[in-house]
């Protein structure tokens, strides 16, 4: 039988993850294995499941108990299932519920990026993008455009914000992720360097006097590629740039020299990623 809880009060501790945790206390940064996230509607919720994510709790509205909600809460019986009606979880949220339906789950562990990287054939980079609409973008062109894999340099958002995971429609947990390494650790040691170690040429999306366009055939034809890209007002560190194999422009018009960092990704994901090898 689902284990439903009428919510009948407003401050209870168990309800805290929804209501009153900011972002930053849900992730846990100094315990990582203590992390929380919130993933929304179903679908986003069942692409978490078949990943493995583990379930804490639902905040369901009542009346998707027995409809949306019910082959989820099917599948995980002893889970928690807090409810009520919309105007209550409403009040209680601050906020309309993504298609009647929040799991506060459990922050999974992260591989390290050399597990990250073997059988990859192109993998995303990402430095310093901290806004979370386009971290959830750019892994949603991802999943889509055959990338294998994404990398992220330390101040990036984290793709499990709630905002990044409801953009990308789920699809952060269809595509396997870490992080670079601590920030210390960065400026020491060269994440392209050792992507370069492990087989990887590497493709600095940039403006500069000898940038390629994308279309080069000796882009396409490398078996390993790191595609990397900046951050969305400054783009590329100078020298994050200088340690890549190549430079690379997206050829435009009518005076344009740039695209938000999430269009260009899909650009960039669509002529370089690994459907040239399918």
């Amino acid at each position: 039988m689902p284990n439903i809880i009428e919510i009948t009060d407003f401050e209870a501790p168990e309800l805290d993850i929804y209501a009153r945790l900011t972002e930053i206390q849900l992730l846990n940064r100094h315990e990582p294995d203590k992390g929380i996230f919130i993933a929304e509607s179903p679908k986003v919720i069942e692409r978490a499941l078949d990943a493995g994510c583990i379930p804490v709790s639902f905040l369901v509205e009542r009346k998707h108990i027995d409809g949306q909600a019910h082959d989820i809460i099917a599948r995980c019986k002893e889970i928690p299932v807090y409810t009520a009606d919309f105007e209550v979880l409403t009040k209680l949220t601050g906020f309309q519920l993504t298609r009647g339906m929040l799991c506060a789950m459990r922050r999974p562990s992260l591989p390290d990026v050399d597990e990250i990287c073997t059988g990859a054939r192109r993998i995303a980079v990402l430095e310093n993008i901290m806004n979370p609409t386009n971290i959830g973008a750019i892994f949603r062109s991802a999943a889509a455009l055959n990338i294998d894999a994404v990398l992220l340099s330390p101040p990036c958002s984290n793709p499990l914000y709630r905002r990044a995971i409801r953009v990308s429609m789920g699809t952060v947990f269809q595509i396997p992720w870490t992080f670079l390494g601590k920030e210390d650790e960065m400026q020491s040691h060269s994440p392209m360097k050792h992507l370069q170690s492990l087989g990887f040429k590497t493709a600095a999306m940039a403006l500069s006097d000898d940038s390629i366009p994308i279309d080069d055939p000796r882009l396409a034809v490398e078996e390993k590629l790191a595609i990397v890209l900046g951050t969305e007002g400054d783009g590329l560190a100078a020298n994050t740039i200088s340690d890549c194999d190549y430079t690379v422009r997206i050829p435009m018009s009518h005076g344009v020299d740039s695209l938000n960092v999430a269009a260009a990704s899909a650009v960039a994901f669509w002529q370089l990623g690994s459907r040239h090898f399918s």
